[in-house]
């Protein structure tokens, strides 16, 4: 009996993934194995696509924003947007909580990482947090569902991966990325207030925000601040594109730790390990994704499934479910910029013969694989956060049930109400 190979090269795959091998590994296994299994295809064609996919261009953009991020990090900016959030948030209840999910989202549209984000806000406020009366678990939950923000709010990193792959404006993305990002940062801190408010956790402070308070915090975060209007308004403008966006946000970062004196040639070269270790490990997943993405397109799988699904559903709603129920389990065993590369071009065309907005599909998916990172068994957001902490995975995934329900009532509301995610670009008229 004949083995069929895409078969045989997605079980690989899958097997390696429950054996937490890890994802580029797997696979590239995967790819590897298809070829195996074809002996008359050249075997160098793996390499090529391998090689093909660290070569696009837009994803130059993505060591240039990691390389910023890192560098706001070393520059003092972190801890003044903080002090910038505590005065915004200082009489919400809540406290530090409160401060956390701000900050998360405003460090988005500075850093692009969520890993770095959950990483940065679990050395620097969860401690603080338990010092005032927060649980060790609550406050390790909302560092690392906070962090799911990073990635909606531009210039999130997952963007830049879905523009390339799906063939979508990149300047459109980071415009819309701003209503999802806003939608999870208020519904959060609703939920932040309505647990803080039955576990009696206290507000930062009682009394009200003095406006000269209020000044001297904005005059600090200013120049961070700024950094999203400069990236979103130079793309617009026609500037400079997304990629060099990258290049200006990383000159930006530098100017900022000159200006604040706190980049130092110490911090610089750490920043620079920083940005070649996390660079590597996300193209490493690129580039094998892009080799097993080709043996899929080879086989003609996108188009087999778009048949088969269109000729089953014939409701763009129940398509919509179906895909985040799938995309929920699969974020939940594959990283998300791995599954992404894969799923995207399957899925993407699917959309587009329903008729649904590319803009409103690439949010959906981004979300999800968002979710994915703080759901077992593969969550990496949630091993991260717990890893520096220190709290247990059970009491963690316990703790954060009812924030697993605010996000899929997010989910929903990104997936059947255009508004949330396409909202931002009719205001512009780009939509």
């Amino acid at each position: 009996m004949s083995i069929n190979p895409v078969a045989a090269a997605s079980i690989i795959m899958l097997v390696l993934l429950f054996l937490k091998v890890p994802v580029f590994a797997s696979v590239f296994a995967a790819a590897a194995a298809y070829f195996f299994l074809m002996p008359d295809l050249p075997q160098q064609i793996v390499v090529q696509r391998m090689l093909a996919g660290a070569e696009s261009i837009p994803m130059l953009a993505i060591p240039f924003f990691v390389c910023a991020g890192t560098f706001m990090n070393y520059s003092g900016v972190t801890a003044r947007v903080m002090q910038f959030c505590e005065v915004l948030t200082g009489r919400m209840t809540g406290g530090l909580a409160q401060v956390n999910v701000l900050l998360s989202t405003l460090m988005g549209g500075l850093s692009g990482s969520n890993l770095a984000d959950a990483a940065m806000e679990a050395k620097m406020l969860v401690p603080e947090m338990e010092k005032r009366g927060f649980s060790k678990e609550f406050s390790s939950v909302v560092t690392a569902c906070s962090a799911m923000i990073t990635p909606l709010i531009p210039p999130g990193i997952a963007m830049i991966v879905y523009g390339s792959i799906a063939n979508v404006s990149i300047g459109n993305l980071f415009i819309a990325g701003i209503g999802p990002g806003l939608l999870l940062c208020v519904t959060m801190m609703l939920l932040v207030s309505i647990i803080s408010h039955k576990r009696n956790y206290k507000p930062l402070r009682t009394e009200r925000m003095k406006a000269s308070d209020f000044m001297r915090a904005l005059k600090e975060a200013a120049l961070p601040l700024c950094l999203p209007i400069i990236i979103i308004g130079g793309i617009r403008l026609g500037i400079f594109t997304p990629t060099e966006a990258g290049t200006v946000a990383i000159v930006y970062s530098l100017l900022l730790g000159v200006i604040y004196h706190e980049l130092t040639m110490d911090s610089f070269i750490k920043g620079m390990k920083e940005t070649i270790i996390t660079t590597s490990g996300i193209m490493l997943i690129i580039c094998a994704a892009n080799a097993f993405a080709w043996v899929l397109t080879r086989e003609r799988i996108p188009q087999m499934i778009t048949e088969l699904i269109v000729g089953l559903i014939d409701n763009k709603y129940i398509f919509l479910i179906a895909v985040n129920i799938f995309l929920l389990i699969v974020g939940m065993f594959i990283e998300g910029t791995a599954a992404m590369i894969v799923l995207v071009p399957l899925l993407a065309p699917i959309a587009a013969a329903y008729g649904i907005h590319e803009i409103q599909f690439a949010m959906t998916v981004i979300f999800n694989m968002a979710v994915g990172c703080i759901t077992p068994p593969m969550g990496t957001l949630m091993f991260v956060t717990c890893g520096i902490t220190k709290c247990k995975i059970k009491n963690f995934i316990i703790e954060a049930r009812p924030f697993y329900v605010l996000l899929l009532v997010c989910l929903m509301l990104l997936t059947f109400v255009p508004i949330f995610s396409v909202g931002v670009l009719q205001l512009f008229g780009l939509a």
